[in-house]
């Protein structure tokens, strides 16, 4: 059999991976025992809604035939992070580092969204190969994809220790999700999944910096997930001194798959936009925003920079009026986007996978559901 699993270098035997496989996947795999659609919905089910955490609980799961267990048993895992940290901020986020058995350290962040749900926002590399100039994250290098599972198991943990329930997840922590797109759709279909997390489609986001191949790739394929594109600027010079994906994929190309995507799911494109002050937030910036996007449904998220280093600095709130009141002739909604968990390194672009400063939890060891 061949195996989907951790590998012959972290277990003494080839194990199929249960968090690696969509359900498709999962049908395939259970073949060999002519397992029916009811036995693998309730083991897909087991695994990712229920949270069983341990091979042995499939023995519990009802409606499924025990040759097909028996079977599970034998060859399958159920692999888990190590929860390194989980830490507070006063204003309600939360941020988790992970280790995983497969080596690297990433974190997640839990973001409160007003009283009754959470959207966590999720790594989908270890490290990032783009190298933004003002983002932490940036600034560690890649070392590697993370696999389906891995990222799967930050929002299982969260959802595990959380008050109340996760309505949405965002590809928006460390790396770029698009330069790992196999696992990270394969993840985002387990999420949608009605016997999996049950998260709507349009709830699951996924950022990119423009890889525009990766970008056309998500349109062919038709995704149900909704993509947001950082833009920071609209100068192409100056983007290049911020954004290296610039030299790579340059903003014409980008403009035009953005065109495209809003085209296809007929809806305004969500452009991000770091705001720096003295930087990009002038009224030759703005002319220059309404000019390229000319034509396009486009709706735009303000959001100030965060770098610990000190180098960037958000714009003051005069210089943040003046570039509002120049948007205007974008002809585009715009909304100013909260970076929380500032004091813990949770915000936007401050992620690097380190130990922080902000109330410690304790940790408590986890339950199924």
């Amino acid at each position: 059999m061949k195996s989907i699993g951790l590998g012959p270098d972290l277990w003494h035997e080839e194990r199929v991976n249960l968090k690696n496989l969509g359900f498709d996947e999962l049908e395939q795999e259970l073949t060999v025992v002519q397992a029916d659609r009811t036995a693998v919905l309730k083991l897909f089910a087991a695994v990712f809604a229920h949270d069983v955490q341990m091979v042995d609980d499939l023995r519990q799961v009802r409606q499924v035939p025990a040759r097909v267990r028996d079977h599970l048993l034998g060859v399958a895992s159920l692999p888990t992070l190590t929860l390194i940290e989980r830490r507070r901020a006063d204003d309600g986020f939360e941020k988790y580092l992970f280790e995983s058995p497969l080596g690297g350290l990433f974190e997640a962040v839990r973001i409160p969204i007003f009283d009754d749900k959470y959207v966590v926002c999720i790594s989908s590399q270890v490290g990032c190969q783009m190298g933004c100039d003002f983002c932490m994250t940036g600034k560690l290098g890649f070392s590697r994809n993370l696999q389906t599972w891995e990222i799967l198991d930050q929002v299982q943990q969260i959802r595990r220790l959380a008050d109340r329930p996760v309505r949405g997840v965002v590809f928006m922590g460390m790396g770029e999700p698009l330069l790992n797109y196999t696992e990270s759709m394969r993840a985002a279909a387990i999420f949608c999944h009605p016997a999996g997390f049950g998260i709507a489609g349009k709830a699951i986001t996924f950022s990119t910096v423009g890889v525009v191949p990766a970008i056309r790739r998500y349109l062919a394929d038709r995704k149900p997930y909704r993509l947001a594109f950082s833009i920071t600027s609209a100068i192409p010079e100056k983007r290049a001194q911020l954004l290296p994906v610039e030299k790579i994929h340059p903003l014409p190309s980008l403009v035009a798959a953005i065109a495209d995507y809003a085209r296809q799911r007929r809806e305004r494109a969500m452009l991000a936009y770091v705001m720096i002050s003295g930087f990009n937030t002038g009224r030759e910036d703005a002319e220059a925003l309404a000019k390229t996007f000319a034509g396009i449904p486009i709706k735009i998220d303000l959001i100030d920079v965060t770098d610990p280093t000190g180098q960037y600095q958000p714009p003051r709130a005069e210089e943040l009026s003046n570039f509002r009141e120049y948007l205007q002739v974008v002809g585009a909604p715009i909304a100013r986007r909260y970076s929380g968990g500032k004091e813990i390194q949770a915000a936007c672009g401050t992620l690097a996978a380190t130990q922080t400063g902000g109330r410690l939890i304790t940790l408590t060891p986890a339950s199924p559901l």
